[in-house]
């Protein structure tokens, strides 16, 4: 299997990090039913982006206007940050400072 460009495609928490390394040890292999495990794939995340709910926080003025700013530097809504701050805490990618 090829080495993926690191420049192209930096991983966003430590579970693509790991992926990204198995895939670069030849740990994977072509499925006989590439096609259909595609189409598969496709319908799932799909699926996954329906599945969104929303919530309704309330946050500190300081901390709603820290947000933006750093979305904003990130060329992020500030929706899709705190998405990607609570996804990350869920999994255990984001580690404290203590």
């Amino acid at each position: 299997m090829k080495s993926i460009d690191k420049k192209a495609f930096e991983p966003i928490d430590q579970e693509e990090k790991k992926l990204l390394e198995s895939i670069e040890r030849g740990e994977w292999r072509s499925v006989k039913n590439l096609k259909e495990e595609k189409e598969k794939a496709r319908k799932a995340a799909q699926n996954t982006l329906r599945e969104k709910q929303s919530l309704k926080i309330s946050l500190s003025r300081e901390d709603y206007e820290n947000i933006k700013s750093r979305a904003n530097k990130e060329g992020l809504s500030s929706q899709a940050l705190i998405s990607r701050l609570v996804h990350n805490y869920l999994n255990g990618s984001l580690v404290n400072k203590e």
